[in-house]
């Protein structure tokens, strides 16, 4: 891709930074946010955009609900990707269940009115989803085909956001949701996993049993990248690399590839008492996600990362020794 438009909506997270370094050098980005451009997110100092990766970026202002400047932004844009919305990483409370689920709803319908507004619409909306909309699976893996889901909270906010997404009518913008797996990159997820490692608590979660699915942040790109280049793809697909492991799996090969030869387990109990204090839900933890991309596969797309040992591998390259060792 070379000389587009690509609106990103909620784009200053680990997410929209890996996208924006992926498509910066080579097209005209804008991102739309509630934040100034130099507010701390999760991306870390290591993960931050240098000047050559912002040459092409522009911060606009938006609410992600209510009509503004923004708007103009959307006439003439090749791409939108839509990734605004609260984290689900909270206590589920019902403040934070009504905010996770408004900021997403909200934000989807104003970029669907701006759409409907444009005397030329966007080519094609990617509006994102997630892989937690399939069941708790430890039995079997969960496509877009064969998929099942249970009625828990997170899977509620998938469901809710994904037909609020498909319920705007843009007959000139082709439309993708686009259910992404744990994202990893020298940032975001990650980096709660460097802090268990330095304490000595890299060991498996629970029974470590439990299915993990992963995609490496340059093949969500490379995704992106092909979904736009194929006019005839639209619908749901999964986001996530074709080879997911067990919580044990990924705890042993995160140790071996960062240098750490033991980790401490975190038994059940532990979780238990530990989510409330971090601020997060046991659902987050321990949920089995087991999710495989049967539909881009099908598409002819190929995964650069598809094994988890290289995909960790290159990542921890491009992260400073100081961010996941104590000394």
């Amino acid at each position: 891709m070379k000389n587009k438009k690509i609106i990103l909506a909620g784009g200053t997270g680990f997410i929209g930074q890996g996208l924006t370094k992926y498509f910066g050098k080579e097209n005209k980005i804008v991102i739309l946010t509630r934040h100034v451009k130099n507010e701390k997110t999760n991306r870390n100092d290591y993960n931050s955009l240098s000047e050559e990766d912002l040459k092409n970026v522009r911060y606009v202002k938006w609410d992600g609900k209510t009509p503004g400047e923004w708007l103009a932004e959307l006439n003439g844009a090749d791409l939108v990707v839509n990734l605004a919305g609260k984290s689900v990483n909270c206590r589920y409370n019902e403040k934070n269940k009504k905010e996770i689920f408004d900021s997403r709803t909200d934000a989807v319908k104003a970029l669907g009115d701006g759409i409907n507004e444009c005397s030329k619409p966007p080519l094609l909306w990617i509006n994102a989803s997630s892989a937690t909309i399939y069941r708790h699976a430890m039995d079997k893996p969960q496509d877009e085909y064969t998929g099942e889901y249970h009625n828990d909270f997170s899977v509620q906010v998938c469901k809710r956001w994904e037909r609020i997404f498909y319920d705007q009518r843009t007959p000139q913008t082709r439309k993708v949701a686009l259910r992404m797996a744990i994202t990893l990159g020298p940032g975001g997820i990650l980096i709660p996993y460097f802090n268990l490692l330095k304490f000595g608590l890299g060991g498996k979660q629970a029974s470590g049993k439990q299915m993990f699915s992963w995609v490496h942040i340059e093949d969500t790109c490379r995704m992106i990248q092909w979904i736009f280049q194929d006019k005839d793809l639209q619908g749901t697909y999964n986001c996530s690399s074709p080879n997911p492991v067990t919580n044990g799996e990924f705890m042993k090969i995160f140790r071996r590839v960062t240098g750490y030869a033991m980790g401490l387990p975190a038994y059940k109990w532990m979780l238990q008492i530990g989510a409330p204090l971090m601020g997060t839900e046991l659902e987050l933890i321990l949920k089995s996600r087991w999710v495989l991309p049967t539909k881009v596969l099908e598409t002819g797309f190929r995964f650069k990362h598809s094994l988890l040992e290289n995909a960790l591998s290159d990542i921890i390259h491009q992260v400073p020794r100081k961010q996941y060792h104590l000394f």
